[in-house]
């Protein structure tokens, strides 16, 4: 059909009085922008301008007239519809490549027109308010920002304590490994593959300056990101710092929000405008990529779904029967005093709390990829997840990492709603959507082009689907290729698995460790949070990680063969390193260091309501035996026979 006075531009006449179409009418005007009129087919007009269409045609579908005065309906009609401008047209070329793609799209058509009511429902269940393609300029700022805080959380953590952990005179010298490490590569004939291998500045010196310098750099960067100056760069820095210290901490660095740092910087490098000052309005800014939004989402996806799934795959009981968060406010490393409330509550509330676990790692994830209303509820649940763990125990910025992601499941609307008026109607925070012909201005702003980040998408997706395939139990040749890969990129810590409490532990084995001058009156040595003193209240502690406190909890639950440093730390204690002491809360010898050393093993519990009545204690604890048999300098220097 042809009308016999063609419109100047295509023209959409749909049912304005049909809810449903409204909604999606206000997003195909969107992507459509200037180029397309939008016309009601109520309007007086139309019966004028176009006698040779009948009302019945436009009640029955969308007609799009073009400015040949060719009229198209139906499925048809949108496809073309959403082929303006020229260039976007991949449902276009199949509709016309494909008569059974023509033929079922048009039978879907008319399906959906035939129910509009139900999908209108529908519609507003997904989508809710806003159906238009949401913009992320405000998700972009606030996720950069927010993670340039996380980083300098973790480089002004890590700095206080590096000294005692890795310097000079720590338990597990960073020159020392080096040099090592040197010598290993060197014999084996390995040369610049070594780089690889242990990917670190420390290369280039692992003195305490250099650690001093690294942390320092690391400190200004994140700063540099808050603000908004040189993103991209800079967290290109940020990603490349801490590898080559979390290379080096070994032991002390190597813990599942590490890594999950790393590979959340990683992306975010993508993620970020390529500009070296903050503009004033996030609408001068190049959009933000598609592509690396739904691959934080998708990084999102598996940490909370590996975290849930490997918990059922582990085969531990109390997982299995719904009983072990009776066991985890008392056994985590660190918990807080909520932690120690929590642990009172009764049998019952235990194991709902765990089915509500179950049911938030293991089915809400998928609506991370779904429509924006159940993306948002999904969004809400894993964030009260994440605020109960955060209250409960010291997971450092894990939790505030985990919460930060959780931002790429807004939109614009979503954020703006939620600011205050006076910051709503601010310029800068303009949330309006962009048309197409309105984001192709911004093509010429600085941007990371598609030529970069599709073969990046396809890299990211192959290593870490593999490895999500892999820790959900497959073990199909095809994935052979793929994990030979991810091994080879293993040092970067930048693709990874993740699943926390993979098999709960049911009791809390303590080490105190003890000084003596005479062998027979034995002092201990106090940390600053991890348990000792059984009437001092576990304290919250986090986002800052005493790296120290929690590897002694780790120690605990092996034995002191399988743990080296922690003979290392005790010759520091003999020795009276200042940089290690200063780790600790209380130094029982002030003077000179002990003459002997040694490790006691307790089992720690938790005290009841009433033991706490009774007695003021936090804590319970009964001796098991010797951890670490008393060792003195003597002993450790005297040559072997």
């Amino acid at each position: 059909m042809h009308v016999a006075a063609p419109p100047p531009k295509p023209l959409l006449i749909f049912d304005g009085e049909c809810d449903f179409c409204g909604l999606w009418i206000s997003r195909w005007r969107q992507s459509a922008g200037t180029r397309v009129d939008f016309l009601p087919f109520q309007d007086t007009s139309v019966g004028d301008r176009f006698p040779e269409i009948p009302r019945a045609q436009f009640e029955r579908a969308v007609q799009l007239i073009e400015t040949d005065g060719a009229v198209y309906g139906g499925a048809e009609a949108v496809f073309r519809l959403l082929a303006h401008p020229p260039g976007a047209q991949p449902w276009l070329r199949w509709y016309q490549a494909s008569a059974d793609f023509a033929k079922s799209a048009e039978a879907a058509y008319r399906f959906v027109a035939g129910h509009r009511p139900l999908f209108s429902w529908l519609t507003r269940i997904g989508w809710g308010r806003h159906v238009e393609q949401p913009r992320h300029f405000l998700v972009r700022g606030i996720f950069l920002r927010g993670l340039g805080v996380v980083y300098l959380i973790a480089f002004l953590s890590l700095w206080s304590q590096i000294f005692g952990l890795i310097g000079r005179n720590g338990i597990l010298p960073a020159e020392q490994f080096i040099s090592n490490a040197g010598n290993f590569f060197d014999t084996h004939g390995i040369g610049a593959d070594r780089h690889r291998m242990l990917p670190t500045l420390c290369w280039f010196g692992a003195s305490d300056s250099a650690l001093r310098i690294q942390c320092a750099a690391g400190t200004v960067l994140a700063i540099l990101v808050i603000v908004g100056i040189a993103p991209a760069p800079c967290l290109f820095l940020l990603w490349l710092i801490y590898l080559s210290l979390s290379s080096v901490c070994r032991e002390f660095l190597g813990f599942q929000w590490d890594i999950l740092l790393l590979e959340t910087g990683f992306l975010a490098i993508f993620f970020a405008p390529l500009q070296l000052w903050p503009v004033r309005s996030v609408s001068r800014e190049p959009p933000p990529s598609r592509l690396v939004l739904w691959l934080l989402r998708w990084l999102l996806f598996q940490l909370m779904f590996e975290s849930g799934i490997v918990k059922l795959l582990s085969g531990d009981a109390t997982w299995r029967d719904l009983s072990a968060l009776t066991f985890h406010y008392e056994s985590q490393p660190l918990p807080t005093w909520i932690g120690w409330h929590a642990h009172q509550l009764p049998f019952w509330f235990q194991k709902f709390s765990c089915v509500v676990m179950f049911v938030i790692e293991l089915a809400v994830p998928f609506l991370f990829f779904a429509p924006r209303r159940l993306r948002l509820f999904g969004c809400g649940a894993t964030v009260a997840l994440q605020i109960l763990i955060l209250l409960t125990g010291n997971y450092t910025f894990f939790n505030c990492l985990t919460l930060l992601l959780c931002v790429t499941l807004l939109d614009d609307f979503t954020l703006r709603e939620l600011l205050p008026d006076r910051l709503r109607r601010s310029p800068a925070l303009d949330a309006t959507p962009m048309n197409r012909e309105q984001a192709r201005k911004t093509q010429h702003a600085f941007r990371w082009p598609r030529w970069v980040l599709a073969p990046l998408t396809g890299f990211v997706l192959c290593l870490t689907a593999g490895e999500f395939l892999f820790t959900i139990g497959a073990r199909w040749r095809v994935l052979e290729p793929v994990m030979a890969l991810h091994d080879y990129c293993a040092p970067l810590r930048t693709f990874n698995s993740y699943g926390l409490f993979r098999v709960m532990t049911t009791s809390r084995p303590e080490i105190i460790v003890e000084g003596s001058n005479d062998g027979v009156n034995w002092q201990p040595y106090e940390f600053k949070y991890k348990a000792g003193d059984v009437s001092r209240r576990p304290a919250f502690v986090a986002p800052h990680q005493p790296r120290l406190d929690w590897q002694m909890w780790f120690a605990a639950l092996g034995d002191v063969r399988h743990n080296p440093w922690f003979g290392e730390f005790c010759v520091r204690l003999l020795q009276g390193s200042p940089e290690v002491l200063a780790l600790l809360e209380k130094n029982p010898f002030p003077e000179k260091p002990p003459r002997y050393i040694r490790a006691v093993l307790y089992d720690y519990r938790f005290t009841n309501c009433a033991e706490k009545r009774a007695m003021g204690a936090w804590w319970k604890r009964k001796e098991l035996g010797i951890y670490l048999p008393p060792i003195s300098l003597e002993q450790i220097q005297k040559p072997e026979r």
